[in-house]
């Protein structure tokens, strides 16, 4: 998630005119996706800042239009400090139809501003049993489908390097898979974490992995076994989405690539919630530009083979 991600009005505008390929694919899984975020900080996101009703009825329109395209399953990957809200997600899915995976973990990206007082005292142990728990106890009723972490550029500081232990840690425990929203030049630092703790990198995906943009570093993540997560399609970024995926086709590596548009979602403290851009971006532009014959592989093979059925 990239609170300066929103789309331009002329971006917007090209995309409301495209003309509408209702690509629909039997079974679609969205990987990373957002229904609520709240950019606040730690010490003052809550849920007394939103109303819930007004939230469901700008998104459940949004969710039901990719419900018709095949979609029955979207990975929300907003984590706790930053707006979690199961109970929204679960009231959705029951509405919409659509299962909605939440998440344990905790986000150390945009500086820390996210993280509460405790994930800076206590150890990546200590962490894990938190995450580990919320696993066993569930959240809320929901139990979260993975840990969702957020590391800021690399070098890695030591408070980074301390959430990607502590996501391991918890893997290991439970067998959740690792989505970790990664800033510049981080991502094989974290490989290289993963390792030494002996974490199967098919256990970890590397979100927003189109921000890197050496085409040789996707290989050489892939290679090692990770995911590599090319999120974020949108109008302004069709062509070098498009680009990324064709060049893991051509290295034989499509099987380790997850596509998705880290779009949505009712901004928490906007009026009206912002803008909430729709999920169907990716059946009705994204698609028609790739051979259908990756279709299935990136949208309902690849999903399930990173998160779990």
């Amino acid at each position: 998630m990239q609170s300066s991600k929103l789309y331009s009005r002329r971006a917007l505008m090209a995309a409301s005119f495209a003309p509408f390929v209702a690509c629909s694919v039997p079974k679609s899984i969205l990987v990373h996706e957002h229904i609520l975020v709240d950019f606040a900080g730690a010490e003052v996101v809550s849920r007394s800042r939103y109303v819930q009703d007004e939230v469901v009825a700008a998104a459940k329109p949004k969710l039901e239009a990719i419900a018709k395209l095949g979609c029955v399953r979207l990975i929300e990957c907003t984590p706790n400090y930053l707006g979690r809200d199961p109970k929204l997600l679960a009231r959705l899915a029951e509405s919409c139809g659509i299962e909605i995976w939440t998440n344990t973990g905790l986000y150390a990206a945009n500086q820390y501003r996210h993280l509460p007082a405790y994930a800076r005292t206590e150890t990546a142990l200590e962490l894990a049993k938190r995450w580990t728990a919320e696993w066993r106890n569930g959240i809320e009723g929901t139990k979260p489908r993975f840990i969702k972490i957020g590391v800021n550029n690399g070098p890695l500081a030591e408070l980074d390097r301390k959430m990607v232990e502590a996501a391991a840690i918890t893997s290991l425990e439970t067998g959740l898979t690792i989505a970790s929203h990664t800033g510049r030049n981080a991502a094989p630092e974290q490989v290289e974490i993963l390792q030494k703790l002996k974490l199967p990198l098919n256990k970890f995906v590397w979100v927003h992995a189109q921000n890197e943009k050496d085409h040789q570093v996707h290989a050489a993540v892939a290679r090692a076994g990770a995911w590599v997560e090319f999120d974020g399609i949108g109008p302004r970024t069709l062509d070098w989405h498009k680009d990324c995926v064709e060049f893991m086709a051509k290295e034989g590596l499509l099987g380790r690539v997850l596509i998705s548009q880290d779009t949505g979602w009712w901004h928490v403290g906007d009026p009206g919630g912002g803008q909430f851009n729709g999920y169907d971006f990716i059946y009705r532009n994204f698609l028609p530009q790739i051979p259908q014959k990756w279709w299935n592989q990136l949208l309902w093979e690849n999903p399930r083979r990173a998160f779990g059925n």
